[in-house]
């Protein structure tokens, strides 16, 4: 019985950790680098809680910087209150709601377009029925939190199938 119950786990936990976060570089190909459309970028992807941004990029060529509203329209940062990024490959997790700005704070990088701001969500849930009588999806449902939630469904069955056997 426990080997059913440690199986269980295993397959809801494979199941459900790619499901409920994505990781998504920065730039796409290019990474954190000069001459890529941040705002283009970023206006592809519905980021949310859990989900995690990964810059990659030639260390002392460029950094990452997390600033708030003001200091992104400026290009400034304070280096007491702005997280300074540094390793060329750097993984910031989305921990909270709403808008998170982030720039390059080496020469004139961010004044080039080396920015980047986006609004993050709360995490995706199950999806909610669609209305009755409706053809269309209910606002703010997508095929990606479709697929999580079918996921979920089909980690759930073959888990229950494991302890019935």
């Amino acid at each position: 019985m426990a080997l059913r119950a440690l199986l269980m786990s295993m397959i809801v936990a494979t199941a459900l950790a790619p499901a409920l976060a994505s990781d998504y570089m920065v730039g796409g190909n290019p990474g954190w680098n000069s001459g890529v459309n941040f705002t283009s970028w970023a206006l592809k992807y519905d980021f949310h809680v859990g989900d995690s941004l990964m810059f990659m990029y030639t260390p002392k060529t460029h950094n990452v910087i997390k600033v708030n509203a003001s200091e992104f329209k400026t290009c400034t940062y304070s280096n007491d209150t702005s997280k300074i990024f540094t390793s060329g490959s750097d993984t910031i997790p989305l921990a909270g709601t709403g808008k998170k700005w982030y720039i390059s704070g080496v020469g004139k990088d961010c004044g080039a377009g080396m920015k980047l701001v986006i609004t993050v969500s709360a995490a995706d849930g199950p999806s909610p029925a669609p209305m009755p009588g409706s053809s269309t999806p209910p606002p703010g449902t997508s095929a990606a939190g479709a697929l999580k939630s079918c996921v979920w469904m089909v980690a759930v069955m073959v888990a229950y199938m494991i302890m019935a056997a």
